[in-house]
Parts: structure tokens; sequence; C-alpha cells
């Protein structure tokens, strides 16, 4: 189990690493046994899980589980309402020894996707409070998720207006955009309970023709993000058998396409060794072949050449001579330079500020 290994590998220190501390034990306690956990102890396990590995290369799939799934099944409101503490106590969690896909904004705090995950854990939880009529957690659940959303919403309203921010305006649009869409598969479990309804209108689809909530801020991120940045939107599945790049969260993959500064940590990182350098180079130009659209892997190439090209040339060397072929084929978007290719994105977000 990879959430097992990323527990095993991360120490923790204090309420904001429980999750770390939590899944050690639980998988400690459960892996290789035919014990049943409980259904508290099975939910913690899922969300403790989730928030290890959803910014890894290699993330624990149980999406379904803790938004909908485990709410459903689960009978005892007790429990419930545990679940959903445990599950409100994930926004403050630290994600720093787990994901490089963090944006911070002074004011506002840090923005991830992490912060869609809790977002389908909430709204899981906000479904079932409904159908039970319990009006206390249902309004804590409802409040909580439209704090989080004003928050995000004015995080990317300053930045989007703050000169010199256009790259993390870029990468919150990601974020913001990921977000609701993970908002969306929380509330695909919910039923037509009446008391849903406004919680659908302020909540539901606002990365698409909702447009009132949050002045609309949703919907310029959204707009970003289908103009520059949908390609990046995959799974990096071409980088998740190397082995090397989980030996240590400086490896971790930040928001894309901005990945030069990630290919200069791969060129110098002293954990790498040239044979992983190599496997890893030929993990992104398979990926620069195999995912039509995306430019973040020939930035990763362009960033580790820049770095060291001396490096850089002593793994391309190592390649099979097809994936050393298509490198070949590869040149003309890899000596781009950096300026250049950012350019137009920044132009972008130069002409969004002006978007209602």
């Amino acid at each position: 189990m990879h959430a097992a290994s990323v527990a095993a590998s991360i120490t923790s220190a204090g309420p904001e690493r429980e999750y770390i501390q939590r899944l050690r034990t639980l998988t400690e306690r459960g892996i290789g046994r035919e014990e049943v956990f409980p259904p508290l102890d099975y939910f913690q396990l899922c969300v403790a899980s989730h928030w290890a590995t959803a910014g890894t290369f290699v993330p624990t799939d149980v999406d379904t589980k803790i938004r909908g799934i485990l709410w459903r099944e689960c009978r005892d409101r007790d429990t419930l309402r545990a679940m959903c503490d445990y599950g409100m106590q994930a926004g403050d969690w630290d994600l720093s020894p787990v994901s490089k896909r963090i944006t911070t904004v002074e004011g506002f705090g840090e923005i991830s996707g992490h912060d869609g995950e809790w977002f389908s854990v909430l709204a899981g939880a906000h479904g079932r409070f409904a159908v039970l009529d319990d009006s206390e957690y249902f309004e804590q659940t409802g409040a909580a998720i439209h704090r989080e959303l004003e928050r995000q919403a004015g995080g990317f309203r300053k930045m989007l207006h703050q000169p010199g921010a256009e790259l993390d305006v870029l990468r919150l649009a990601v974020s913001l955009t990921h977000n609701c869409g993970d908002l969306d598969q929380g509330i695909s479990f919910w039923n037509q309970h009446a008391s849903l309804g406004p919680s659908r209108l302020r909540f539901h689809r606002l990365a698409h023709e909702n447009t009132k909530p949050y002045q609309g801020t949703f919907q310029v991120a959204a707009r970003i993000y289908r103009e520059a940045l949908s390609a990046e939107g995959h799974r990096h599945y071409p980088l998740r058998p190397v082995r090397a790049l989980r030996t240590s969260p400086d490896l971790l993959l930040p928001l894309g396409p901005f990945l030069d500064d990630w290919g200069a940590v791969l060129a110098k990182h002293t954990i790498l060794s040239s044979e992983d350098r190599t496997e890893i180079i030929a993990a992104l130009v398979t990926g620069c072949r195999k995912i039509a659209g995306q430019q973040g892997h020939f930035r990763a190439l362009a960033g580790f050449e820049a770095e060291s090209s001396r490096t850089f040339k002593d793994a391309c060397d190592r390649l099979p001579r097809a994936l050393a072929r298509d490198l070949r084929d590869f040149r003309p978007k890899i000596s781009v330079p950096r300026v250049t290719f950012e350019s137009p994105y920044k132009k972008l977000v130069a002409k969004a500020r002006g978007w209602k």
C-alpha cells in the first residue's frame, strides 16, 4: 500500500500532521490481517491515506468512499458526527511533506488541490446530515464549505490583480477548477432532499454555468484553465513507475506546466543516481510523446538541461534508441527559452483582469 510507505517515511509532529500518525497506526494494525476496521477507523484510514498520497505520483483510489459511499453505509449518528469532525480537521493539516502543489496567498493562506478533496468529504457529510435531519451538523458543514469557497475566491481575486503574480494566478486557476470539480463529485451523491436545494444553488457547478455565487470568481478561474491549462490535467502515468521519484518530498511534482524549476531539482538532487536520472528522462520523453497537448514534461526537460547540460547529456546518452530519437524530435520544444514559454500565459492573465 503506497499510503503506508508514505506514512513510514515521514516523521509526524503535532496535530497538523495527525493524519500521518493516524495512517501509520491504522496500517500497522490492519495490513496483512483479517481484522475488519470499525466504520470510524476505516473512514479515518481512507481519509488519511488520501491526504498522504493525493499530491504524490501514486494516489490512493478511495475518492468515492470518502465522498459518498461511507457516508451512505453508516447508520449511527454519533459515528457520522465523529467522521465529520475528523473530516473537518483535514482542512488544517500540514501538506508540506506530501505535496508541492500549493500556492500561498498572503492573507488567505495555502490553496491547493487538497482543498477540493476536503470539499468532497464535507459535501458527503452535508448531504448525509440533510437526510438525517441533523440540523446542527447540516448547518455546520454548509457554513464550512461556504467559508472555504469564499477564502479561495478571495485569494484568487487578490492575486489576479497583483502585478508579477501571473504564474501563481495560473496555478490557482488549476487548483480552483479542480476543487470545484471535487465539490461537484461530492454533491453527486446527494439525493433530492428539499433542504439541499439552496446548497445546490450556492455550491454546485461553480466552474460551469452557475455564475452568480462568489462574484463569478470560479468562472474566471475555469475560463483561464480551459483556454490555457486543460491539457495539463492528466495524471502523469508515465512517471508513476519511477521509484526514484518517491524517495524524497523534494521530488514531488508541482503544478504544471511550469516545471522548469522541478527539472532543475532533478538535475542536481544528490539522492538521484545517474541511472535514476536516465529513467526519469525516459519517463518524461514518454509523456511528451503520449500525452497530447501537455507542455509540462517538455519544460521539466528544459529545466533539467538548463541546470546542468552535462548531467542531462550523460543521462540521455543511456536512453534506448527509440526514446533518444523522440528526444531529438522534441528538441525544438525543449529549446524554447523559459521567458518565451511563459510570456503568452502571463498575457492571458493580464487579459483575464478585464473579464466579467
